[in-house]
This record gives C-alpha cells, structure tokens and sequence, in this order.
C-alpha cells in the first residue's frame, strides 16, 4: 500500500473543526484513527496469510476450531464466536472445506446442524500461519509491548462500556 500524501485524519479534523468547531475533534479524530488502523492491520494480515491461502477471518476460524475439545463446532455457533452473520461464517467455512482445511459434516447431536471440522491440513496451515503472525507481531511491531498493552487497556474500556463482555 503506497503511503498517503496526506494524513487523512488530520485533514477529516481540520474539516470537522472548520464545521462544528473544536470540541467533538478529538472523538471524532480517536474513531476515524480507529477505523484507519483496523483497515491498514487487516491488510497487513491479509498479506501477511496469503502465502497460505487465508484471509484473516478464515485464520481465526481456523484457530478457533483447533481451540475446541474436537476441532468442531456447529457452524452457527462459529459465527457467534467470530462475531459474524451466520451468512459469513457459511462463506467462510465454504472456502475452507474448498482448500480442505476443514469438512462439513452433519451433527450427530442437531440432525439439522452442520459441523465445521478441522482437519489435519487445517491444523498445519493454523500452526504455520499463527507463526508468521507471531514473527509479524501481528502488524503492530511499530508499538512497543508497554503501547500494546495500553491500547489493550483503553479499547477494553470502550467494550465494557459498550456491554461486549462481563467484566
């Protein structure tokens, strides 16, 4: 990605400020910052999986399923725990089973439920995959481990605020 000859946030700042005046600058400039890092991040993983034929959401479906007793979970349940539409989550799975990283299979227990299971060549591509963004710091090797912790801190306020979890 070729650097920007500008920075957009602070030009989107100098353009609010002009608009609405000083005062909501400094939240409106923390989400647009936000956001702008959450789309350079992504495609610095997304470059960073490619070697592997993954995308990002595809690496954490697949770390997900490697984290479960059985390499397996109901396909609507995965999309509960990566946080997507089941829509999603059935995408994303289909594009494992294609690289066959993963197989569907019918649940035993739910005949109308759909398992997500990993399978060996799955499990290899997480483990090297999950190596690669280790070495990468997962794209945030410019911020020390004291910065990393501190946005840690101060993005998990915003998500109890925001009810995502029980503290």
């Amino acid at each position: 990605m070729a650097p920007l000859r500008i920075d957009p946030v602070a030009e989107a700042r100098r353009h609010w400020a002009d608009r609405w005046g000083q005062e909501p600058t400094a939240s409106m400039a923390a989400v647009t910052s936000i956001m702008r890092a959450q789309q350079i991040l992504l495609a610095r993983l997304n470059e960073l999986l490619k070697p592997h034929g993954l995308t990002f959401p595809r690496f954490e479906a697949l770390v997900l399923l490697s984290y479960t007793k059985n390499g397996e979970l109901p396909i609507g349940k995965l999309g509960e725990r990566l946080q997507v539409h089941r829509t999603s989550a059935s995408s994303i799975v289909a594009a494992l089973d294609d690289d066959g990283f993963v197989r569907r299979i019918p649940s035993e227990r739910d005949g109308r439920a759909t398992l997500a299971q990993i399978t060996d060549r799955g499990r290899a591509v997480a483990r090297a995959a999950t190596q690669d963004l280790n070495d990468a710091e997962f794209g945030l090797g410019a911020l020390g481990a004291d910065e990393q912790e501190g946005l840690t801190t101060t993005l998990r306020t915003l998500r109890l605020d925001a009810g995502d979890f029980v503290a």
